[in-house]
């Protein structure tokens, strides 16, 4: 019937097909560097759905895959063809051969093509039951699309070429229902003329002074502030609270990020408090819950991180891209805080090389949020968004939630993470920490393409397994992280011992033989490492001892922190020296 309604109306209404462009999708994004293919979706009842505009004539193809390429893949193309329009539900196989799908599972609802674009606006459900579908879930999608100067015939859609891609969504994101007032205020912290080298990838860092209020605001917005026509140059976009004992001297260049000579103000700067991807659209807080700035207690200098992504190594490139924060007088109820939870990051976290599945913890303990919550918020917080965050290793992350034992909903999961796409996840209800709750992030990883250890680093190469929660009221925590005992790692491949006092960085292995006088690190590269040995290895980090940070503002401790913690109550074994930030390495 509504295929019949399309096509009537087709005939009397030429240049449109009825139906869909009056009700409005939350989420819009560009999914091509030239401005020529714009995705919009959104929930309508209890189905998904999208609105395709393109600059073609000819057919549009959209899809779901599991690696962002064309093998295995779910996909549907759509067009207007002699005035008809059309909408084929397609898969493709292992050999990225494209096949029709005998369920046809995507719905048409609207159809337009005029003398430069066709519009293509249909509805699928979540979960079709379709073993040629992929599931639409919580996690990241990686969306491929392609289009074509032709309609797709008898035989099916031409070959694309180059006018096709692929892009990582979060399409389960609640909606954002707070609309800005047009003269609220604002400011940027963007970069000025950084220079992009011709190379591949590139971390910039630049430090900024928050402007001087006389009284407290309340930042209820950041959106990025992309320079036209780098919308595929800027990656992503993180930025930290730093230290506040710096004068304006830290403010007077940037750097590239984990250089060895980057500025040391800028190891100072570890807690997100906001981050951006490409494709990613602007964060509002909740109605009752603000960033607060102003107050002796907020952030007067941060860190803005910029991810350029140049693959094509183009020389000469000049960027002044970053971000834009909204804030007003109008004070909220709540303050927001962030809490990064997860594993420490340090060399002491250890993954083998040759993988295809290795899964760490980061403990986040009851003994921690009991204590901080007690002593600020005996009634808990309130966690309202979450950013999963580990590196090019990560396949998915998990934040779970504990009380008296028993685990509950999970906070944010991530089943199919992808490092080129991290934003915050708004959670749908709010959820509420306790005193004397805990939270474990889980991280797994793949490295079976690696034959050297992965340490836990800033590096892109070594890896990280972090939450960071979005919360109110603020409290004085902002960071409850652990990292397991590194003695009985290095025992599991034979070393009986160090040299005491440790004096150097990696420290060195005095026996056995075969590793004497070898750093930990050299010693784990040399041990032969298969399948076997890391399933044995990862059995084993799971279940040993932990060494806790329950940081304050300040960088300061609570008190329950640093302590060895198991989940057996066992005693404790003594843990060498937990390095720094400053001392990670391998930047």
């Amino acid at each position: 019937m509504c295929g019949w309604l399309l096509l009537l109306l087709w005939g009397l209404l030429p240049g449109a097909v009825a139906g869909g462009l009056d009700r409005a999708l939350p989420h819009r994004t560009l999914l091509d560097s030239e401005g020529k293919y714009w995705l919009s979706w959104g929930p309508r009842g209890g189905r998904l759905a999208f609105r395709l505009e393109v600059r073609t004539a000819g057919y549009v193809g959209f899809g779901f895959s599991p690696t962002g390429a064309m093998a295995a893949a779910d996909i549907v193309v759509g067009g207007v063809a002699h005035g008809r329009p059309y909408l084929q539900d397609y898969f493709t196989n292992a050999n990225r051969e494209l096949k029709k799908d005998g369920q046809q599972d995507y719905h048409l609802e609207y159809a337009m093509e005029n003398s430069t674009h066709t519009i293509i606006e249909f509805t699928r459900e979540l979960h079709t039951c379709d073993i040629n579908d992929k599931s639409i879930t919580e996690s990241t999608v990686r969306v491929i699309w392609a289009y074509h100067h032709e309609d797709a015939g008898e035989a099916g859609p031409k070959y694309h070429d180059s006018n096709r891609g692929t892009k990582s969504l979060r399409l389960l994101n609640p909606e954002k229902t707070n609309v800005l007032s047009t003269a609220i205020s604002y400011f940027d912290l963007v970069n000025q003329d950084v220079p992009i080298p011709n190379k591949g990838t590139t971390y910039w860092c630049q430090m900024f002074k928050i402007p001087v209020f006389q009284e407290k605001h309340h930042v209820i917005k950041v959106e990025p502030v992309i320079q036209r026509g780098h919308e595929s140059l800027v990656h992503h976009i993180l930025l930290y609270q730093c230290s506040s004992s710096f004068n304006d001297s830290v403010l007077d260049y940037g750097h590239e990020c984990y250089h060895p000579n980057m500025p040391d103000a800028f190891l100072t700067c570890e807690t997100v408090i906001f981050a951006w991807a490409i494709g990613g659209e602007g964060f509002s807080y909740p109605p009752h819950v603000g960033l607060s700035l102003g107050t002796p207690f907020d952030p007067c200098y941060v860190l803005l991180e910029v991810h350029y992504d140049n693959p094509t190594y183009k020389e000469g490139l000049i960027d002044n891209s970053g971000l834009r924060l909204f804030h007003t007088t109008d004070i909220r109820k709540y303050d927001a805080g962030v809490i990064e939870a997860g594993l420490w990051v340090s060399l002491f976290h250890t993954i083998p090389p040759g993988m295809p599945e290795f899964r760490s913890e980061g403990h986040c303990t009851l003994e921690c949020l009991e204590e901080a919550l007690e002593a600020e918020k005996p009634s808990g917080i309130h966690v309202f968004a979450v950013l999963l965050h580990a590196h090019l290793a990560g396949r998915g992350i998990r934040l779970r939630h504990f009380r008296k034992g028993e685990e509950m909903r999970l906070l944010a999961y991530d089943d199919d993470f992808d490092f080129n796409f991290q934003e915050f996840q708004y959670l749908k209800e709010e959820q509420t920490i306790l005193p004397g709750d805990n939270l474990i992030t889980e991280c797994r990883y793949n490295t079976k393409d690696r034959v050297r250890m992965t340490w836990g680093g800033l590096s892109t190469r070594n890896e990280m397994c972090l939450s960071y929660l979005l919360y109110y009221p603020r409290i004085n925590l902002t960071r409850c992280a652990s990292i397991p005992d590194i003695m009985e790692q290095l025992q599991f491949i034979g070393v009986k011992e160090i040299y005491r006092p440790v004096t150097t960085w990696p420290f060195i292995i005095k026996s056995p033989k075969q590793y004497k006088n070898l750093s930990f690190m050299d010693a784990m590269n040399k041990f032969k490492w298969a399948k076997k040995e890391g399933l044995s290895f990862n059995k084993l980090v799971l279940s040993l001892p932990v060494n806790v940070r329950c940081s304050k503002t300040d960088s300061a401790e609570w008190s329950v922190s640093p302590t060895l913690f198991s989940s057996s109550d066992k005693p404790d074994v003594t843990f060498y020296l937990i390095p720094s930030r400053q001392n990670l390495g391998n930047k």
